[in-house]
Protein backbone atom coordinates (compact mmCIF):
# COMPACT_ATOMS: atom_id res chain seq x y z
CA UNK A 1 0.00 0.00 0.00
CA UNK A 2 1.29 3.62 -1.19
CA UNK A 3 2.20 6.01 1.31
CA UNK A 4 0.70 9.18 0.83
CA UNK A 5 -2.98 10.62 -0.09
CA UNK A 6 -5.13 8.25 -2.32
CA UNK A 7 -7.07 9.58 -5.43
CA UNK A 8 -10.19 9.67 -2.98
CA UNK A 9 -8.65 11.13 0.02
CA UNK A 10 -10.95 14.02 -0.03
CA UNK A 11 -13.77 12.14 0.82
CA UNK A 12 -11.83 9.93 3.16
CA UNK A 13 -11.55 13.19 4.55
CA UNK A 14 -15.10 14.00 4.58
CA UNK A 15 -15.93 10.54 6.22
CA UNK A 16 -14.00 11.19 9.05
CA UNK A 17 -14.97 14.24 9.52
CA UNK A 18 -18.54 13.59 9.62
CA UNK A 19 -17.86 10.50 12.31
CA UNK A 20 -16.58 13.07 14.49
CA UNK A 21 -12.37 11.56 14.09
CA UNK A 22 -9.55 14.44 14.01
CA UNK A 23 -6.37 13.09 12.82
CA UNK A 24 -5.15 12.53 15.98
CA UNK A 25 -8.09 9.85 16.71
CA UNK A 26 -7.60 6.25 17.44
CA UNK A 27 -8.67 4.21 14.74
CA UNK A 28 -9.14 5.18 11.17
CA UNK A 29 -11.34 5.40 7.98
CA UNK A 30 -11.15 3.47 4.68
CA UNK A 31 -13.04 4.54 1.61
CA UNK A 32 -13.29 1.93 -1.27
CA UNK A 33 -14.73 3.41 -4.47
CA UNK A 34 -15.39 0.98 -7.84
CA UNK A 35 -15.94 3.00 -10.61
CA UNK A 36 -15.70 6.64 -9.54
CA UNK A 37 -15.05 9.75 -11.95
CA UNK A 38 -11.23 9.02 -10.81
CA UNK A 39 -11.40 5.27 -11.58
CA UNK A 40 -11.84 2.41 -8.80
CA UNK A 41 -9.85 3.00 -6.02
CA UNK A 42 -9.29 3.36 -2.08
CA UNK A 43 -8.27 5.79 0.76
CA UNK A 44 -7.38 5.33 4.08
CA UNK A 45 -6.72 7.77 7.06
CA UNK A 46 -5.86 5.57 10.04
CA UNK A 47 -3.49 5.09 13.00
CA UNK A 48 -0.54 2.97 12.49
CA UNK A 49 -2.10 0.02 14.57
CA UNK A 50 -5.28 0.24 12.89
CA UNK A 51 -3.46 0.72 8.83
CA UNK A 52 -1.39 -2.75 10.38
CA UNK A 53 -4.69 -4.76 10.82
CA UNK A 54 -6.15 -3.73 7.89
CA UNK A 55 -5.38 -7.16 5.75
CA UNK A 56 -6.94 -9.22 8.37
CA UNK A 57 -10.15 -7.04 8.93
CA UNK A 58 -10.44 -7.21 5.10
CA UNK A 59 -10.26 -10.71 4.85
CA UNK A 60 -12.61 -11.37 7.58
CA UNK A 61 -15.17 -8.95 6.21
CA UNK A 62 -14.83 -10.89 2.72
CA UNK A 63 -15.51 -14.46 4.52
CA UNK A 64 -18.15 -12.82 6.13
CA UNK A 65 -19.72 -11.15 2.74
CA UNK A 66 -19.42 -15.22 1.41
CA UNK A 67 -20.68 -16.49 4.29
CA UNK A 68 -24.01 -14.36 3.75
CA UNK A 69 -24.60 -16.11 0.75
CA UNK A 70 -24.45 -12.52 -1.42
CA UNK A 71 -22.10 -13.66 -3.44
Amino acid sequence: MALGPGKYDFVCSIVREQVGMTPESPGGVIVIVMGGDKGSGFSVQADLPTTLGLPDLLEHMAREIRKSGAF
